[in-house]
């Protein structure tokens, strides 16, 4: 089945950064389709809310050079994808001009045909303020559609942390990175987990798992009392994923869940924390609070929120 990633794109090295850790990434994938995507902000600096009022108000003076810059960039990252080694028959670009620029990205995302969205962190370009500060935590917060990747600086090793936990959302993330990862030759992928001293979270009841994967699957490979080591395994043979390139990591308990997360992740070399997390509206408590602080905290690795 093709898969497609939605990339934003903003001129910035960070994004720029984005485009070189999926080319590490996929580069030799010919089922995966690249949508580059920049916003343009229709209105003045400062003024955009008008054009939420006002829709039909005319664009602000210079639309037109932030509109052709914007253009410039796609280019640029469309020829950087093709350096790498991505066909250009696998890429598309667009320019889109919108009153916000993370309700752009976040409506192209849960609105198109995407498996995930990435966006590069705290990059500053040309084109605007795209991901520093309020729309990188805006997507963070309200793009729950679609699965949203968020690559923090140069991102250099090729493993996986997957994060388990007792929960629907957990195997809904391994679900999600089998399904990426499904015809990559090599990538590997290492399961832990780790408790919080304080604020133990119980775990999900079976029933939970049920409508996802079916009383029967769950009655043989459940082991909540694990924290689902052995399902999280099973789940990504079952979607085609070798299971020699799977590796446990003893389950430990810290102060700092996020930290610790982190120290994992650079101690066996994984440039990639994947982390599942529930739906807008039940993610409360332990779960939200982890995916935050360890994106806050992330430097020179990328973080998946699944599920």
């Amino acid at each position: 089945m093709e898969r497609t990633i939605l990339v934003a794109i903003d001129g910035s090295v960070y994004s720029s950064n984005s485009l070189d850790y999926l080319a590490r990434l996929f580069a030799a994938d010919r089922g995966l389709s690249i949508h580059l995507l920049s916003v343009v902000s229709a209105g003045a600096a400062g003024k955009e809310w008008m054009l939420e009022v006002d829709p039909l108000r005319a664009q602000a003076p210079g639309a037109d050079k932030r509109t052709a810059l914007a253009r410039r960039h796609l280019k640029e990252a469309e020829e950087r994808l093709i350096r790498s080694g991505f066909a250009q028959e696998r890429i598309q670009t667009r320019v889109k001009t919108a009153a916000s620029v993370s309700g752009a990205i976040r409506e192209e995302a849960e609105r198109g045909n995407y498996d995930s969205l990435l966006v590069g962190r705290r990059g500053l370009g040309a084109v605007g303020n795209m991901f520093f500060g309020s729309t990188s935590s805006d997507l963070i917060e309200r793009c729950h559609r679609v699965p949203l990747w968020i690559v923090d600086g140069s991102v250099g090793a090729s493993r996986f942390l997957l994060a388990v936990h007792s929960h629907p959302a957990s195997l809904m993330a391994a679900d999600h990175l089998a399904f990426m990862l499904k015809d990559h030759p090599s990538a590997e992928i290492c399961l832990y987990h780790s408790n919080s001293v304080f604020g133990k979270q119980p775990a999900a009841r079976a029933e939970e798992f049920h409508p996802q994967w079916g009383k029967a699957w769950c009655d043989q490979y459940l082991d909540l009392d694990n924290f689902l080591f052995y399902a999280h395994a099973q789940l990504l043979v079952d979607n085609g994923f070798a299971r020699h390139r799977i590796t446990q990591l003893p389950a430990q308990m810290h102060l700092d869940v996020s930290s610790d997360l982190l120290k994992q992740a650079k101690q066996y070399s994984c440039g990639t924390i994947v982390i599942g997390r529930r739906r807008r509206d039940l993610a409360k408590g332990q779960l939200k609070g982890i995916s935050e602080k360890t994106l806050k905290q992330a430097e020179n690795i990328a973080v998946w929120l699944a599920g």
